[in-house]
């Protein structure tokens, strides 16, 4: 080998070992340059939710922080109610009813909720599970029935309503609410994907299809049951215009005993808040009570 093959190979050796250095110094280099990024999306992703947490926050912040106040200082625009007073709350209950108020909103937004569940789970059974004529046609007109607003049903449902007597009745606003589209059209995507195989064995046990929905699937559907339910009880405890149309005593529900606080002479905004703060409290309970339902059932919606 000679003199310039020799200078050659040491170069090209050399050259070949700053590369594999090189190489090895970049590795990392680049899992930390990633680390990085991925650590700056994580600190902008933070940000971002808690910007959208304050910007929710903040109504319900005001609403207690306005009970809070002095009647006097209810126009008050300062950020913190100082000094704390309870008279507004006293206000609210001298004025109004407020068991009563609760216990009958409680109660129409739970029957509301049974019966919307229970509708939605028989007809999602049905659609997922048994094959009949016509069943996609038939699954996207009820569906469809989601689309239709309000106030096209409003009023043949109130003739409707005064035809049976059940005007000024809790009845009254339950029975039109008893079916809800949204509802069946989440509880047939959990049962489609529910495992085939375990309905199949419960059939060949002998059970018929009303045993295979309340032995076999009901108990697995918990964790959904809990998360569609509370969305259920939230939107009937939060419906203002139906009850407001069929009762008509102001001591019915919260949404009425509400209203009784707005009067010509102007509005008790702090009597007002006191009562609204009250009548969240129910549904923090039962947020509390299915927390852990409501978790499952968002975790297992994304499992496959």
């Amino acid at each position: 080998m000679t003199t310039s093959d020799l200078l050659t190979h040491d170069v090209t050796g050399a050259a070949a070992t700053r590369d594999a250095a090189v190489g090895v110094n970049a590795v990392p280099a680049r899992e930390s340059r990633s680390r990085g990024v991925t650590r700056g999306a994580r600190i902008r992703g933070h940000l971002v939710l808690a910007t959208i947490a304050v910007a929710c926050g903040f109504p319900i912040y005001w609403m207690v922080a306005t009970a809070l106040r002095r009647p006097e200082d209810q126009y008050s625009l300062a950020p913190l109610p100082w000094p704390l007073s309870f008279q507004n709350f006293a206000d609210a209950a001298a004025q109004t009813d407020v068991v009563r108020l609760l216990f009958n909103t409680c109660a129409v937004a739970t029957g509301s909720m049974i019966a919307q569940l229970l509708v939605a789970l028989l007809a999602a059974y049905a659609f997922a599970v048994f094959e009949f004529r016509f069943k996609g046609l038939l699954y996207l007109g009820f569906v469809g029935t989601w689309l239709v607003p309000f106030q096209v049903t409003m009023l043949p449902n109130y003739v409707l309503l005064q035809q049976l007597g059940l005007l000024n009745t809790l009845a009254g606003v339950v029975m039109p609410t008893m079916c809800s589209a949204l509802a069946v059209l989440m509880l047939r995507q959990h049962l489609e994907s529910f495992p085939k195989e375990l309905v199949a064995a419960a059939e060949m046990d002998g059970r018929g299809s009303w045993s295979i929905l309340w032995t076999v699937i009901v108990p697995n559907l918990r964790p959904a049951l809990a998360a569609l339910g509370i969305l259920l009880f939230i939107n009937a405890w939060n419906e203002y215009f139906w009850p407001a149309m069929i009762l008509q005593r102001a001591g019915s529900v919260v949404q009425i005993g509400l209203r009784s606080f707005m009067t010509a002479e102007g509005t008790n905004w702090g009597a007002m808040m006191a009562l609204a703060g009250m009548t969240c409290l129910p549904v923090f309970v039962l947020y509390l009570l299915m927390q852990r339902h409501i978790v499952n059932a968002f975790v297992r919606s994304g499992l496959k």
